[in-house]
Formats: structure tokens, C-alpha cells, sequence
């Protein structure tokens, strides 16, 4: 083994793994140095013998680990130090706790446990059992002393299991998943919003539904529309100002210089060909929005004090609650607008002057003081879309739904953005998270996101990863996390290498895990892992330990043979679908239109996949009657034609009945499905060359509920799964 696979094993990455088709994918020494290179180490002969042998005694020569977590279901609790045996035989330790009360306490280590010890350079270390008291769920400090050696380290006490989906509801339920962009209403401007939110909550409770999931609520970036994706958004710990309902701020009303703007010819046609675009307009809508938000916090500046105090008590509350985290937000989208007046092609800050590529430096401190009112628009625009969002929430709570918003957190940042900027060290620059080769991905995929540093995230404490949870824990009843195999091992993509050259790296999951069940229970949130994919042996029943819920999608959930498995093979503590966002649609599906779009775009390797995809469709479309024939959820009178494939809503009714009979606790029904839309919302593997994130539902919002093959599909749930 070379000194370079050495250094590669040590930190994490694996040497080789199984592939989707069985076949064993052995690690390039290339990808391997070029992600080595990226985390920052240096790959001389020199330095990589310095490296092997600094991370092989680490554990030694640090007195405590980077971070502890405590399980509060344990008896006894104990922490692992080393220590020199020269050292005195007094230690001292100090718990700073949570709610910043000091414990203190000493012990001879004598009357300690040894349980290891080893001669490295002429010392001699000792491993030791430390006795911990007790501690109430949360994030403290522990720090320890002995011969003049101190040190510290985060102390966490969580619970083994998330909220349960039982304290949410006894009962099985259902509800709906919507993109929130896609949403068309009489009221908005081109793009859902969140009073359609509020909208579609209220109607669908009225219905018997008791959640709606929908897309990540992540900012992306204000001055940069175009850049879409949910999933590549430029923090994780705020909201995209894109989804504020204009007219329903506190001063829009009363605001003379935005009545005007709104009500003139010129603004009300741009409102028109934002509504009437068929596709979302994400510049169109960004620049009237942001127009008439640029007015009312003027508005709201000069007024505050006398006409909006409650409210501007409210901002002073919610800014000081956000604390750095925010203002550091609101300084990056402020620099972002301030660079791209100045060149539109600095997109992000790998293209802004040096001197404004750290977060802390002095020409940043500068920017923050001469551009004090516009950072403090940016906490403005974060203000209202908490306040909205939040209102949701409300609604949802006061018609009694037991998961009521259902959100989803992405599984990275986009490498411009926020984030990374604000915590340089936690990322890994240049390499990209992704997927391997699969049967929807023969070429694998590269998701251009930028990937966490494990052990960063453990020097931190798993605070970037608390932060994150928190931000959209606070508004739901229950969290999607995407990909969550990345919490176990991420596939990581060199600089300058294809998809399918990846290397898996191991994250804490024991420790990540810990951490997310802290944050549901705080929080009474369910939490749903998307164990989709090349999923390892075990790590579902590892997820269903911690109380996470499995993710269940029909098209996944056939056997070797190709027959779909009965429903009630799903286990009771799983989330059911028949497809998402990455997935084509029933319709889709059953018309073959996702086979249309993949040899449109060459998404095949070669011509043979294409024909063997399109060529066992028939036969996927007849073992699909026969699963919904067998469980005589279909009258096979009305059953639709298969050859050539045409839609019809028996089919449509019929296969969420099928899904309804899992004893899967949470169903969930795309708004696409449920009005019979062939179209995906999403290509992975694709950017331009589809309308990813861009298409709008055929139907209004207002016209959703009379549509028949909703209220029939609603009176199906309703029987099957009563709220």
C-alpha cells in the first residue's frame, strides 16, 4: 500500500465499494490525491510520512477527542482522555453546561479505569475511562487538567431515538408534496408563495390531509435568480426570499410609493407576463419583487418607530436572535450584489478581489461599516420570510394536522455561496458531492455541491450540522433529510474527474444520528432519511434504531424479477410514494415519457441500455395491473390501455389505494399525481437541457381541489388512512 492510500484509509476513504450492479469499483490513486490535495494535505514524500504517522498517534497525544456524545439512555456515562504517565496524579475537569451552570470536579488517577497504554518517543501514554455526571439533553463543554495540560472538548447528551412518529399520530395518515415555485394562484406573482402555502394547507387539512412536504425552502441567491435548484442553495440555514408574498407585508398597504409602483400600467404588465409565463421566470420575478420589497424597507426604516413599533420590536428580536450567523448571511448577499454591479460574471466569491474572501478580513469589516443599510435590507427580506413561513406553521397547528409542513433539507451548498464563504475550513474546495453509476444514472452524477470536512464537523462539534437541522426543524412537523446515506459515507468527486470516478468517504453516522435525534425531539419533528440508492447493508435498520422513517417509492420497490412488491412488505416506520421530484411522474411513467427524455438528452451509455429501458417498459406496465389486480384495488373494466400507453385516472386512484394498504405510517401524493401531469420535475444528471425547477402546475391553486381525479384520490385516502 502506497504512502498515499495509507493517508487515504486513515482519513476516511474507502479503497473500494460495490456497485448498483454488483461489481466491485476499485479507488484511482489519482481521485484519491486530488481529494487529499483538496482537504489540505501535502503530498510530498516528507509530509505524507509526517501525516500517516501524526493521525496514526492522535489519538494519543490528544488528551480528549474532538467531540463526545453521550447516550442519556445509559446508566453510567464515561469519556475516553489520554494522558502522559508523567503526568500529575491530580486531574481536574469543568462542565460548562448548556444553560451556562459550572460543574467542577478532580480525581486521582489512580481511581481511574486503565484500560490501554503504548511507548510512542520515549512517552509513555495511558488511556483512561472518565466518569461523567449526568447531564440533561444538550450541547456542553467539557475541559480537563492534569501536570499543566488542558484541554477541551464538546460534551453532548442526546436521546438514542428521534420524535416518534406515533407522538405525531397514532393513526396511518397522508398528505400531499408540492414544489412551492410551481404553484399557480389568482393572488401571486409569477411564482408560489408562501400565502398559496398557507393556502394549501388550509384546504388540504380541510380534505383529511395531515401534511404537505415540499421542496427545500433554502436561500439560493438574491441577486442571481437564474441559479434554480433547491438543492444547490447557498446556505442551509435560512430562507429564500423568493417565496415572500409581497402583499402580505405589514406596510404594503399603506405604503404610498409601492401603491404607486404597483398600480401602474407599466408594473401591472410585467405582473401579467410573470403569471402568464409557462414556465417560471425566475429573473421576471425576482426584479418585480425585490423592487417593491426594496420600497417597503425604506418604508419601514422611516416609520418604524411610529406606525410599525410592534413589528420593529419584532425585526430588533429576531436580529438578535439570528446573532452572527445572520449578519454574516446578510454581509455575503450584500458583497454578491455589490460584485456582480461590478462584473455580472462574479458569481460567488471565488470571483471577488482577495482581499473580500474571508469573511473576517479588514476590507470586509470595512464593507460592513460603510454598508451598514443595505446588510441590514438583507436581515429585513430573511425577517419576512421567517414571519410568513411562521404563519404557516400556525395555520397548519390550528387545524389540528399532526405533521402539518413536511420540509427538506438539502444535502450540501453550492461552493459560491454563503456558507462556504462564511466557514472556509469545514469545506472541502474544488471536490464535489455525488452519486455512482445506478440504473436511472449509468453514468453516475455530480451534484456540484461542496462537501463538509468530517472531521472539521467533529472539531466544530456538529454545530454547522445543529444550525441547519434547526433552521427548518423550527417551522415543521417533519423533515425529509436528501440523501441520507451521505451521513454514513459520501461519494466524493475529484477535481477535473468524471461521476463515475468517485471515492466514497466515512462521516460519524453513530455521532450524526445522536445529533438529529437531539434536534427532533427538542423540536417534535419526525424525521424521514431518502435511503434511496446504493444502500449498504443494515443501514436501514441502523436509521430505524433512531427512530428515522425509511423512504419508500414505488418504482424502487420490485423484486429481482421485476414484480412490485406487495405494500405490505414496507415496514410501519416508512414514508410511501409513488415518485419524486427525481423520478418521472405516474403518468410519466405509464406513457414512457421519462424513456423519451433520456435518449433525447443522451443520458444512455450506449444504444443497447436505451432499448432494453424502452423494450421492458411493457412488461413493468403489465406486472404493475397485476400487483393492483391482485390486491383488488382496481376494476379492471376501466383499467387503461396499455399498448399504446394512455393514461387514466382509474390507474391514478387505483395505485394510491394499493400504497394506501402499506402499513407504512406517512403517505405522501405529488401534486403532479394527483392531477395526472406527465411531466418530471426534475432530470438528474441534467441542468439546462431540461426545464428542471422551472414548470408550473397545469391547474391554479383555486381550480386544484375541483379537479376529479383529486377529489376522488382524496376520498380513497380518507377511507383507507382517516385522519
Amino acid at each position: 500500500m502506497s504512502l498515499v492510500q495509507q493517508l487515504a484509509e486513515q482519513v476516511g476513504f474507502y479503497s473500494s465499494y460495490t456497485g448498483t450492479f454488483g461489481d466491485q469499483v476499485v479507488a484511482k490513486e489519482q481521485a484519491q490525491r486530488a481529494l487529499l490535495t483538496a482537504m489540505g494535505y501535502q503530498l510530498d514524500e516528507g509530509s505524507l510520512v509526517k501525516s500517516v504517522n501524526d493521525l496514526d498517534k492522535s489519538p494519543w497525544r490528544n488528551m480528549l477527542p474532538a467531540v463526545h456524545i453521550a447516550k442519556l439512555e445509559q446508566q453510567q456515562h464515561f469519556i475516553k482522555i489520554s494522558l502522559p504517565k508523567t503526568a500529575a496524579d491530580i486531574l481536574t475537569w469543568q462542565i460548562i453546561t448548556e444553560l451556562d451552570v459550572e460543574m467542577t470536579g478532580s480525581f486521582h488517577l489512580t481511581d481511574l479505569q486503565l484500560f490501554d497504554e503504548i511507548q510512542l518517543d520515549d512517552v509513555q501514554y495511558c488511556q483512561y475511562q472518565l466518569p461523567l455526571p449526568a447531564l440533561a439533553p444538550g450541547y456542553h463543554q467539557l475541559t480537563i487538567s492534569s501536570g499543566g495540560n488542558t484541554a477541551n472538548c464538546p460534551l453532548i447528551f442526546a436521546p438514542k431515538t428521534c420524535y416518534s412518529h406515533q407522538q405525531a399520530s397514532e393513526n396511518k395518515i397522508w398528505g400531499y408534496t408540492a414544489q412551492l415555485y410551481s404553484l399557480r394562484s389568482e393572488t401571486n406573482w409569477g411564482i408560489g408563495d408562501f400565502t398559496d402555502l398557507n393556502s394549501l394547507i388550509e384546504k388540504s387539512a380541510e380534505q383529511g390531509a395531515s401534511a404537505i412536504g415540499i421542496n427545500p425552502l433554502h436561500p439560493l441567491y438574491q441577486n442571481n435568480p437564474a441559479h434554480r435548484s433547491p438543492y444547490s442553495p447557498s446556505s442551509r440555514c435560512f430562507l429564500n426570499p423568493l417565496y415572500i408574498d409581497v402583499t402580505a407585508i405589514a406596510n404594503f398597504a399603506q405604503c404610498e410609493k409601492a401603491q404607486t409602483l404597483v398600480n401602474s400600467v407599466a408594473f401591472g404588465d410585467k405582473i401579467t407576463q410573470a403569471k402568464q409565463s409557462e414556465l417560471v421566470d425566475y429573473p421576471a420575478v425576482a426584479e418585480i419583487k425585490y423592487q417593491v420589497i426594496d420600497l417597503l424597507f425604506e418604508d419601514f426604516c422611516h416609520t418604524s418607530a411610529t406606525l410599525y413599533a410592534t413589528e420593529a420590536e419584532e425585526f430588533a428580536q429576531f436580529k438578535q436572535q439570528q446573532g452572527q450567523d445572520l449578519f454574516r448571511f446578510a454581509t455575503f448577499d450584500a458583497l454578491y450584489e455589490h460584485f456582480r454591479a461590478i462584473d455580472e460574471g462574479a458569481y460567488g466569491w471565488t470571483h471577488w478581489p482577495k482581499a473580500y474572501q474571508q469573511p473576517h478580513s479588514e476590507k470586509v469589516l470595512a464593507f460592513q461599516r460603510t454598508h451598514a443599510h443595505r446588510i441590514e435590507y438583507f436581515c429585513f427580506v430573511q425577517w419576512l420570510a421567517h414571519r410568513q413561513l411562521n404563519a404557516v406553521k400556525q395555520t397548519a397547528q390550528a387545524k389540528n394536522m399532526p405533521i402539518g409542513l413536511y420540509l427538506d433539507l438539502a444535502v450540501g451548498c453550492d461552493g459560491s455561496g454563503a456558507e462556504v464563504w462564511s466557514d472556509q475550513a469545514l469545506y472541502v474546495a474544488g471536490a464535489s458531492i455525488g452519486a455512482p453509476p445506478d440504473g436511472m444514472n449509468p453514468l453516475g452524477q455530480g451534484w456540484g455541491l461542496t462537501p463538509l470536512n468530517p472531521v472539521e464537523l467533529q472539531k466544530q462539534g456538529y454545530q454547522p450540522l445543529v444550525k441547519a437541522l434547526r433552521c427548518s426543524m423550527q417551522y415543521a412537523g417533519a423533515l425529509r433529510i436528501d440523501h441520507i446515506l451521505g451521513l454514513m459515507r459520501q461519494y466524493w468527486i475529484a477535481p477535473g474527474m468524471q461521476a463515475d470516478e468517485g471515492v466514497y468517504i466515512t462521516f460519524p453516522l453513530a455521532d450524526i444520528l445522536s445529533v438529529i435525534a437531539l434536534e427532533s425531539v427538542r423540536n417534535n419533528c419526525v424525521v424521514i432519511g431518502e435511503d434511496l440508492g446504493n444502500v449498504p447493508d443494515g443501514f436501514s435498520q441502523t436509521m430505524q434504531d433512531s427512530g428515522l422513517l425509511s423512504f419508500k417509492v414505488l418504482f424502487f420497490e420490485r423484486w429481482q424479477t421485476g414484480l412490485f412488491k406487495r405494500p405490505e412488505e414496507f415496514p410501519v416506520q416508512s414514508m410511501v410514494t409513488v415518485s419524486t421530484h427525481d423520478t418521472a411522474t405516474l403518468s410519466g411513467w405509464w406513457q414512457g415519457r421519462d424513456l423519451q427524455w433520456r435518449q433525447t438528452l443522451n443520458l444512455y451509455p450506449n444504444e443497447e441500455a436505451g432499448d432494453q429501458d424502452r423494450n421492458s417498459r411493457s412488461g413493468d406496465r403489465q406486472m404493475l395491473i397485476a400487483a393492483l389486480d391482485d390486491l383488488n384495488v382496481i376494476d379492471m373494466a376501466k383499467a387503461p390501455q396499455q399498448d399504446p400507453a394512455v393514461m387514466n385516472t382509474e390507474l391514478s386512484i387505483a395505485v394510491q389505494k394499493y400504497l394506501a394498504t402499506a402499513p407504512s405510517h406517512l403517505q405522501l401524493i405529488p401534486l403532479e399525481d394527483a392531477i395526472e401531469s406527465q411531466e418530471q420535475v426534475n432530470i438528474p444528471g441534467t441542468i439546462d437541457q431540461h426545464p428542471n425547477w422551472l414548470q408550473k402546475l397545469p391547474v391554479t391553486l383555486e381550480n386544484f381541489w375541483h379537479t376529479n381525479s383529486v377529489r376522488q384520490i382524496a376520498q380513497a385516502m380518507n377511507k383507507a388512512r382517516p385522519k
